[in-house]
């Protein structure tokens, strides 16, 4: 089992920046793909970015790109997201999430594929 608590959630003006963490424990956090998903309201849940175990390679969808940065300290157990130009539709709760993989370089970009997930942090961004 896999613990995950998502924390630095807000309120933020159109423009700001927050940094979103998740904090794992339970297992070895390095064995572990780790994505971020968001869902706002009246819509589904949908992928923003991943990052392999190792913290080698990442994706991220194409509305967040050049803007958001998703980061790993494994010695921490700990997974980041910087939210930089933050815009009005990036409103939404967002779900750290966690795969276990034997493959260190692969990432997951499917809510489908991971196992794990955390309850979640309101994120609004005001115009």
């Amino acid at each position: 089992q896999v613990q995950l608590v998502e924390s630095g959630g807000g309120l933020v003006q159109a423009g700001g920046s927050l940094r979103l963490s998740c904090a794992a424990s339970g297992r070895a956090f390095s064995g572990y793909a780790m994505g971020w998903f968001r869902q706002a309201p009246g819509k589904e849940r949908e992928f923003v970015a991943a990052i392999s175990w190792s913290g080698g390679n990442t994706g991220c969808a194409d509305s967040v790109q050049d803007r958001f940065t998703i980061s790993r300290d494994n010695a921490k157990n700990t997974l980041y997201l910087q939210m930089n130009n933050q815009k009005p539709e990036d409103t939404a709760v967002y779900y750290c999430a966690a795969v276990y993989t034997s493959n260190s370089g692969r990432y997951y970009y499917r809510e489908s594929e991971y196992t794990y997930w955390g309850q979640g942090t309101q994120v609004t961004v005001s115009s």
